[in-house]
């Protein structure tokens, strides 16, 4: 009867006119839903609580709570059906929730209605069966206000803010650099490809905005913008897109109301801004182009996988750094002249903290000044190159980033995660060729399993999350220069790369066949197994999980494969020079700014062995390095279109730079109980920030937590930074230590202030610095005056950019 009366009087609620105090009472959901929650919930709790003493001082609480939560749930799911009804939600995601809190109410009324018979005669069946319904209850309620959650706030509310998961990708015009002049002109000029284009903006501006009231999941008013038929057919009140006529469009007229509207989409969260608004009513007005094979087609650039020789300019002879022969055709090009090389002094400070990571002293500048060798310069780089142990310490920092590596963090400690620094700092001090390494991290034993291992995060993990899919996330970023994040959800709005694509990938790391999920929903397709590119091969399915990683090893690593290697040399471009040939650096479908350049740069890696040493002397080398820096107001700038190259950028100093310049200087910022690594327990004159684990001072100075792939740190100035500087006692006492053994050092301020500007800046100071510092630290200066001029020049902007 009951089955038979609930179809009944919803259809009687839908052909009606909507009463507004059914819609009223409706609408009363979302706040009454919270007196269930809070009562059911700690009703539990005190029950667990009290456990073995059921008489407890409780019970009058506990029955109170359980009679207020029991009918506030039985409401709170009837208010929630009315808001169904009368405001027109449906979707699986809907009734998922509806049949979850109709069992909530149930369940409440069978544990309020257990507890009366067992306070009539409390025996032990009576009050084992209350309490049990009572916590089924309770877990009942958890989930249905969980979903509840998802219809509001989106499917991936909760994982969103984790560390690892993806970020959403661009939905306005300018990101997906789409121009819009090109269809305010005349419809039949415009190619299909940029109709395409347009077509992906405002599916991306669909998906991030609309889907979660109008997707499969959820249905608000009978309309769906995540099918293309559906789309077009509209919802409850008929179509809402007129091709062809904006003004006539119910979506657009929607959109574009003022938020507080009744009638305005979306009714919740942020409203869609001018340029998206602007970008549907273009897509609308050129006809709502949307073909049924939109899907397949492609519309971003895919960089060549192979291998590529460029060829030669006709002149190489002016050239010994054959770097040059490609940056030469590149300023011919752009009408640009050669800049002087940077002076002797600059030159060192710059390959010192590139190669190891240090400042030179004052002595090694000397040196190196007088030196008289013609080829002075790529003899120090190649002795630096030789300092096996410096050159780990420092790169470490760098690999540590990109192969998401640490000391401490989630994961480490309940084995959901696993470290390789020991395997990594060996392959540095070796020189390992990259080859192997990427066999190694592909391909792992123990020592190197950390990287495709992943984190295991704890609790509700977004399927995208999972340890697989981030195993072909992170090789796909770091290795190929790929961003699978948004195709590991649904087809990518970013790139052509589809959902199959990315959890066919997924499949060779994971241990059995996995389920395709789209937008965290299981489709109930199971994944192929295969490379992303068909062109390396194929993958054995049948193998086993060892099997199939030695197999995709050997595929990646391939000569053949010269997308592996183009990354990685831009990857070290961009180290030593501040930007990539291709930028962003995990984005290398992207144009370079010279195609020649990188790709010598990757068939010449692979041709010297994979030597990384060899490609850092190689570019260090370089006449190109060695132009002054450029300047840069933002890092944003650098990614611009049209970006010219004129030389390496102007670069700040990392957290880890930083933090060694201090420790070699004056006194060590960690202590040994801070030491997490130390290879063969060596003794060494200060601990380096490589050695160290995460904490406020390298937080606050750039080092990221790495728990997702770092391979861009931002490098901008913020308050944090600032209050550690100035008022952190690491750094205070550290320069403190310094200004007592520089007090004994040297008895003359002017030796201290020579000595001071050598160490850190390379230079002697002008007769006016020299002049302010002198006035300034006194003819006797104790230590407090000599830490206030150390803090003074540790934050001197020549100490903080490596020129």
């Amino acid at each position: 009867m009951i089955a038979l009366s609930i179809p009944l009087i919803q259809q009687i609620l839908l052909e009606s006119d909507p009463f507004w105090l059914w819609q009223f009472l409706g609408r009363l959901h979302p706040m009454i839903v919270h007196f269930p929650i809070s009562l059911l919930l700690v009703a539990a709790v005190l029950e667990i609580i009290s456990i073995k003493q059921f008489s407890s001082r409780w019970r009058s609480t506990i029955e109170l709570m359980l009679w207020t939560g029991a009918i506030s749930a039985v409401a709170s799911a009837g208010m929630g059906y009315l808001l169904m009804v009368q405001d027109g939600y449906e979707g699986a995601g809907v009734d998922l929730h509806q049949k979850l809190g109709i069992a909530t109410a149930v369940l409440s009324l069978v544990a309020l209605g257990l507890h009366t018979l067992e306070q009539r005669q409390p025996i032990r069946s009576r009050i084992i069966a209350y309490r049990s319904t009572l916590i089924l209850s309770a877990i009942a309620l958890v989930f249905t206000g969980h979903y509840g959650a998802m219809l509001t706030h989106g499917p991936d509310y909760l994982t969103e803010v984790l560390p690892g998961a993806s970020a959403p990708p661009a939905n306005t015009a300018a990101d997906l650099n789409i121009d819009l002049a090109i269809y305010e002109q005349d419809t039949s000029a415009i190619s299909e490809q940029a109709k395409l284009k347009l077509l992906t903006g405002v599916r991306t501006v669909f998906a991030h905005t609309c889907y979660r009231c109008h997707s499969s999941d959820k249905i608000k008013g009978g309309l769906r913008l995540d099918d293309r038929k559906l789309v077009f057919k509209g919802g409850e009140n008929g179509p809402v897109i007129t091709a062809g006529d904006p003004e006539n469009s119910e979506l657009i007229r929607r959109i574009s109301l003022p938020k507080g509207h009744d009638d305005v989409m979306p009714n919740k969260g942020d409203l869609l801004t001018p340029a998206q608004i602007k970008m549907i009513s273009i897509w609308v007005q050129n006809g709502a182009w949307w073909p049924e094979n939109a899907e397949d087609l492609k519309i971003f650039r895919n960089a060549p996988l192979a291998p590529r020789y460029p060829e030669w300019p006709a002149d190489t002879s002016r050239f010994d750094n054959k770097i040059d022969v490609w940056v030469d055709q590149y300023f011919s090009s752009k009408n640009l002249s050669w800049d002087e090389p940077v002076d002797d002094r600059t030159y060192l400070r710059r390959i010192y903290l590139d190669i190891v990571g240090l400042n030179p002293s004052s002595e090694e500048i000397h040196q190196f000044v007088e030196d008289p060798h013609p080829e002075k310069r790529q003899k120090w780089a190649r002795e630096l190159l030789d300092q096996e142990e410096s050159y780990a310490l420092h790169w470490l920092t760098f690999w540590n980033d990109i192969l998401r590596n640490d000391y401490t963090g989630t994961g480490y400690i309940t084995k959901g995660r696993y470290g390789i620094t020991e395997w990594l700092f060996k392959s540095l001090v070796d020189n390992k060729p990259y080859q192997d390494m990427a066999r190694e991290l592909l391909s792992p034993d123990e020592s190197s399993k950390g990287f495709i291992a992943g984190i295991q995060w704890r609790g509700v993990v977004n399927a995208s999350q999972r340890t697989e899919m981030q195993a072909a996330q992170n090789v796909a970023q770091v290795m190929l220069g790929l961003n699978l994040k948004c195709a590991s959800c649904h087809d990518s709005f970013i790139s052509d790369w589809k959902l199959k694509d990315a959890y066919g990938f997924a499949n060779i790391f994971s241990e059995v066949t996995m389920e395709i999920n789209r937008c965290d929903k299981p489709t109930g397709e199971m994944a192929e197994t295969r490379l992303l590119w068909k062109e390396l091969g194929t993958i054995d399915s049948t193998a086993s999980r060892e099997n199939r990683l030695e197999e995709m090893a050997t595929k990646l690593t391939d000569t053949n494969n010269g997308r592996l290697y183009r990354t990685m040399v831009n990857r070290i471009w961009a180290q030593l020079m501040g930007r990539g040939i291709v930028e962003p650096v995990d984005e290398m479908d992207q144009l370079p700014w010279s195609q020649d350049l990188l790709d010598w740069l990757a068939v010449n890696f692979v041709g010297n062995g994979f030597d990384l040493k060899n490609l850092i002397y190689t570019i260090v080398t370089s006449r190109a390095y060695q132009l002054p820096a450029i300047p840069v107001d933002n890092n944003l700038a650098l990614r611009e279109e049209g970006y010219t190259f004129r030389g390496p950028v102007l670069r700040k100093i990392t957290a880890e730079q930083f933090s060694d310049m201090v420790s070699s200087n004056f006194g060590s910022l960690f202590t040994s109980k801070e030491m997490k690594f130390n290879p063969e327990n060596r003794d060494t004159n200060f601990i380096r920030a490589s050695q160290v684990a995460n904490n406020a001072f390298l937080t606050a100075l750039g080092r990221p937590n790495r728990e997702v792939v770092v391979t861009n740190r931002n490098d901008q100035p913020n308050l944090i930074q600032a209050l550690e500087l100035t008022n952190g006692t690491r750094l205070t006492q550290a320069l403190a230590q310094g200004a007592e053994q520089w007090k004994n050092t040297y008895n003359e301020p002017e030796d201290l202030i020579d000595h001071t500007y050598m160490n850190l800046l390379g230079r002697l100071p002008l007769s006016d610095e020299k002049d302010v510092a002198l006035q300034a630290l006194g003819p006797s200066p104790d230590t407090n005056i000599i830490q206030d001029y150390f803090w003074v020049m540790v934050l001197h902007p020549e100490v903080q950019f490596i020129k």
